[in-house]
This record gives structure tokens, sequence and C-alpha cells, in this order.
């Protein structure tokens, strides 16, 4: 094949001006095959196995494909089409099928079971004997052990899986765009501020339309939901959001009821095939939690002391709505718009009168001057670096000689034909052979209301939370010291606590200190005033109670669907989302909605059985940034010993272990608990 396809050129930085849907197939070809002879070379060869001919030499051939697919992937995330689409699916099916084979190669297996009992392992530092013996835990839950017929079963069923994700994730992608309500009376948009009309003016032009268009991208969303006066408006966009992908939309035709049901069962065949009793159990084989009793037990001793506080704030949303805003009913569709006028009641204080002290642009700013305080490292753009869209950019990251060791594309803006959500995934990854060292680049995407003609993109404070979450995976990327990319980064590191290092750099967000540097507002460049501050902070826990019985209504159904999954009964979905809200939820959503059909962070985003890891991950931050609270919020001291103890060391060694390395001790939850306003 000529050396024109750009996903085949060894180039530092994608070239994504170059990379069209007819080049993904026969680059994924070419890769696999070469991936393929490597592999069989190895194996052939009678010298002895060490950590350099077989561990080595397989990270190389696997960055070869990840370095290959990591923009092809990207690219379905972010400027998705058709003929994208079906690329990706086509190449897909090839990397899981050559994956799940490379999984139960026994030769290969052998060959690095012989690394770990030769003399060398001892020896090795600690990262490479973790990514040996991550390698060994991988091989068996790829099913290397199994045999005939099931070992073809288990590849038959990865390869199902890896569709149906990616069918299931398109299809909510195809809903929320499919949905929009075309306004052209401004009296419609009563309540709405300037900000959030904006938006919806600017959804209106890309369509050559007059007025106004709702959709369901989330900055239109939140605009109504939060603002809007009328509320047969807020009833019809709550319902369009909350039945996106399901039986109750657009006459099924983006239904994943069927995708739902059918991944629950062959994650449940799987899991067994391998000698587990539930998605659940094997889940736990890489993650920090001890058991699936364990998981049950932390949620549900969450949900005992916060469902008290849940109710309390529901009661004086409704006692509030009754009395000054007329409504007698309060409904889900209600709650945010109710709430911001309690809150704006009680405190004073609304998000509108925060934004114009968030400009995007100085937030980002003050996010990399947080980030300098507290690690030491600049953030620094560079020009003329090829991107997907306009709104992309691209930052180098450099230690304090000003040597460039990391980068990060950002891409921050909400957009057709862009997944929603917010998200960090791995451009390159850190990685060191004979002769150089490639270094690692993420991407960090997220989904903000864009900039107008006459105003720069204004966030709520919320959204300034999402940024510095979403820069945290980031960190925990970029600043790795690891060599391996199997255990550097974000790779390898238990998935409950692979949010530690993003809901930690959330805390810097809330601190005076933190704020001095990041909110300027967008026309005077005054910085927060102090009385508006304070006003931040006396609302930080308002309705908390009932935000934290949302995430453990999704942690709890998450892991009960994939624990309890029967064949005999099916995935019993809303059955069981039913049960759940009876023990957390106290404002449940009417018959109709569907959120589990939305739910891509567990059948699409590699949370299944996981969700719970936010809550898990949360108790470490909260406790990990007590330190930075005793000791200073930007003491370099401490900020040097957690970037040396958690963000250097990536995956190659156990979370707790790092923790403990830090704050001396293992975790408590007295932290997370006081960040609620719950008693202990």
């Amino acid at each position: 094949m000529p050396m024109t396809n750009p996903l085949l050129e060894n180039s530092p930085l994608p070239h994504f001006s170059a990379i069209r849907p007819e080049h993904i197939e026969p680059a994924i070809d070419t890769i696999l095959a070469d991936y393929q002879s490597g592999i069989d070379a190895m194996l052939s060869n009678d010298e002895a196995r060490t950590f350099a001919n077989v561990m080595q030499r397989c990270e190389a051939l696997d960055d070869r494909l990840s370095r290959a697919w990591s923009p092809v992937s990207h690219l379905h995330g972010v400027k998705d089409s058709e003929a994208l689409r079906e690329a990706y699916s086509a190449a897909q099916d090839k990397i899981v099928a050559f994956q799940t084979a490379l999984g139960q190669n026994r030769e290969l297996y052998a060959a690095v079971k012989s690394v770990s009992e030769s003399k060398e392992f001892a020896t090795l530092p600690r990262p490479a004997r973790t990514l040996v013996e991550h390698d060994l835990r991988d091989f068996e839950l790829a099913g290397v052990a199994l045999e005939e017929p099931a070992r073809s079963r288990f590849r038959d069923i990865s390869s199902e899986l890896a569709k149906l994700s990616t069918e299931f994730e398109e299809a909510v992608l195809d809903a929320t765009d499919a949905w929009t309500e075309h306004l052209t009376d401004e009296a419609d948009l009563t309540g709405i501020p300037e900000s959030g009309r904006a938006v919806l003016r600017a959804y209106a032009k890309e369509k050559d339309l007059d007025g106004w268009l709702v959709t369901l991208k989330q900055p239109s969303v939140q605009a109504v939901l939060t603002y809007a006066d009328d509320r047969e408006l807020r009833a019809r966009v709550y319902r369009a959001y909350g039945t996106r992908a399901s039986d109750q939309s657009d006459q099924g035709r983006f239904d994943n009821t069927p995708r739902i049901e059918r991944i629950l069962a062959l994650r449940h065949e799987s899991a067994q095939l391998l000698g587990f009793a539930n998605t659940a159990d094997e889940s736990l084989a890489t993650k920090m939690a001890p058991s699936a009793e364990g998981v049950i037990e932390f949620l549900r001793d969450l949900v005992a002391k916060a469902r008290p506080m849940a109710e309390a704030d529901l009661a004086e949303l409704r006692e509030f709505s009754r009395t000054q805003l007329g409504i007698d009913d309060l409904q889900p569709w209600d709650a945010g718009y109710a709430a911001e006028k309690l809150r704006e009641r009680k405190y004073a204080l609304n998000e509108e009168e925060l934004k114009p002290y968030f400009p995007l642009p100085a937030v980002l700013d003050g996010l990399f001057a947080v980030i300098n305080r507290v690690l030491g490292v600049s953030v620094r753009e560079r020009a003329n670096v090829e991107v997907w869209h306009e709104d992309a950019r691209y930052f180098d990251l450099l230690d304090a000689s000003g040597k460039v060791f990391a980068g990060a594309y950002i891409d921050l803006y909400a957009r057709t034909g862009k997944r929603g959500g917010a998200w960090m995934d791995v451009c390159t990854s850190r990685i060191r052979s004979e002769d150089a060292l490639q270094l690692p680049v993420a991407y960090l995407v997220c989904n903000f209301a864009p900039p107008t003609p006459d105003r720069p993109s204004l966030l709520t404070h919320d959204d300034v939370i999402t940024l510095f979450h979403e820069f945290g995976h980031g960190l925990h990327h970029m600043l790795t010291e690891v060599d391996y990319s199997g255990v550097s980064g974000i790779s390898g590191v238990e998935w409950d606590a692979v949010e530690l290092p993003s809901q930690f750099m959330e805390n810097f967000a809330w601190k005076r200190e933190g704020l001095d540097l990041i909110a300027r507002h967008w026309q005077t460049g005054e910085r927060l005033p102090d009385a508006l501050f304070e006003r931040m902070q006396r609302a930080r826990n308002f309705q908390s109670g009932l935000f934290l019985v949302r995430q453990l209504e999704f942690g709890l159904f998450d892991f009960r669907l994939h624990r309890e999954f029967d064949p005999a009964r099916g995935a019993r979905t809303l059955e069981l989302l039913e049960e759940v809200r009876r023990e957390v939820s106290v404002l449940a959503p009417p018959e109709w909605h569907r959120f589990p059909h939305a739910f891509t962070h567990i059948f699409a985003g590699g949370y299944g059985a996981g969700y719970y890891s936010y809550l898990w991950a949360e108790v470490l931050s909260a406790d990990a940034f007590e330190r930075f609270e005793q000791e200073g919020v930007f003491n370099r001291e401490v900020g040097e010993a957690w970037r040396k103890a958690v963000l250097a060391v990536g995956g190659s060694r156990p979370a707790l272990e790092s923790f403990v390395e830090f704050r001396g001790r293992e975790p408590t939850p007295d932290a997370l608990l006081r960040s609620y306003g719950v008693a202990a």
C-alpha cells in the first residue's frame, strides 16, 4: 500500500485534515497484518523470553495500532458522518476480533508467563513488573484458558458487544440531533436570559432559520429547564430529552431497548464463561472495591445518610413552588426551574449573575495558572497544528525548564455531529523505545455553549467544574513518568480510582485562591466580588441531597442491573430501575421516562457495573484535597507530593498504595460527607 494513507504515517500528531473514511480499513488491515507478523516472529524465535523481547515488543506493536485507531475513534465522537460510521464499524470489527484472538493466544501467554517466572523479573522496576502482572490477568479475562466451544463463543460475544455499544451510542446521538422545536415568538422564551437566547438563536441560524431553535444539546436543554417560564415548553423538552433513543420517541426509530437487553445478556454470558457469577463480579477483577457486597454496602450506607437530606430538600422545593410559583404539583420538569428561583431567593444568587465572570478564555487561562501554581507545569498554545474543526486548539505542556513533555487537544463547544457530554481520551501514550520517547497527548472534549458574535462563551460554574474535571483526567494521562504505555497515565489504573485526579481538580474551582485566577468579568475584567463569592459558598450545598441521591440511583441501578441479571427473566431494566428509585429517589420521573436508553456511560462508555466509581473515587479525592486545605491550596511541596505519588505513577501500582503515600493513611469518607453537608 502506498504511504499516502495518513493513518500509516509515523508522525508525532495525527494529520486530521488528511484523514478520510476510505483510509480507515486499508490502514487497519495493514497494521493488523504487521502486528500478527510481529507476534509470529517473536514466538518462533527460540531465544530466552525477556522483558525486552516479549513485553516491549508487544508494547511497540500495540502502540502502532493505537496511534492509528485513536484519531479514527476520536473523529467518530466529534465529527460523525455516515461514511465515517461505516468505515469505523468495519474496522472496529476487525480490531476486536484480532484483540480477542490475541488475548486467547496461549503461546503468547506462555511467553509472558516465562518472563514472570524468570530471574530477570525480580530485578525489573516496579512499573515493568506491574505490566507483566496486568498482562497475565488480562489474558485470563480474555478467556485464554477456555476450551472449545466456549473459546469461540467468547470471541463472538466480544465482537457483538463492540458493535452493540457503538450502535447504542450512535442511536443516542441521532435521537439527540433528530428533535428540535422552532420558535418564532420571543414571548415563548420569557424567563430565558439573553445568554441562553443567544445559544438558541445560533442553533436556528445554523439551520438557516429565523427566530430560535430549541434542541436537545446540553446548552439548550439547560437554558429551557432552568429558566423558561413556559411550563409546557419545559415539559416538552424534558420529555424529548428523557425519552431519547427509546420506544417513547421518534416512533421507536432509534430505540435502544433491544440493544440494552442484548448487551446485558451477552455481558452475563461472557462473565459466566470466565467463571464469574455475573458481570458485576467480573468487573471487580480490575477495580479497588473488594467485593460486590462491599459496593452495595458502600452505596446503601450513603443512601441512608443522603436520603433524609434529599427529602428535606424536596419538601422545601415543593413548599416554595406552591407558595411562590403557583405550582401545586411539582414535576421533574419544574425541579430545575424552581430550584434556580429558590436559590436566588435564599442566597441572592443565580447562574446568570455568575456567568459574566466565567468567560471561557479567562477560565482557560485561570485553569492553566492553577496547574502552574500547584504542579509547576506551564500550558502554552501551539499554532499551526492540524485539527478536525475550527473550534479545536492544541496546547503544549512544559516543565520548569521550558521543555515540552506532553500535549492536549481541546474542543469545548457543542455542535451537530458531536457526541454529547464531556470526556478525556488518549491520542498518544508515553512509551520509550530504544531511540526515542513518545510524549503523551490527550483529547479534552466538552459541550459548552459556543460564543456569539457579541460575546465570548460564558460558562456556568458547573461548566467550570466540568472543565477542571476533564483536565484532571488529562493531567493524569499527561504527567505520567512511566515509560510503558500499558501502565502509564490512566492505563492500568483501577476503574473505581480513575476518577480520583479529575474529581480532585474540581475543588480548585470552589476555592477563593482558585477563583481569583479563574474568574474575570468578560467586560470589565473585574475579579469575582467577595460578596458574590460568599454567596456561592453559602449555596454550595444547596439541594445537594437531591444531587447525591441521583448519583446513588445511577450507581445502584447500574450495579444491580449487572449483578442480578437472570437469563430466564431478561434484563428487567425498567422494573429494576423502579425498585432502585423506591429505595433511593424522592422525586421519581413519569412512567414514560426512559433514562436507561441514553445511559451511554454504562452501555457504551466503559462504566458498566462501574458507575459507582464516581462516588468511590470522590471519597478519595475529597480526602486527598483536605491535605491542601490544611497545608495551603497552592502549596508547591504538597502539589509536588501529589504529582509524584499519584499522577506520575499512573497504573504502575495499586491506587490505594499511591493514596497512602500521599495522605499517610487509608481514606475515610468524612471529607466527602462534609463536602455535601451530610453528617458522618
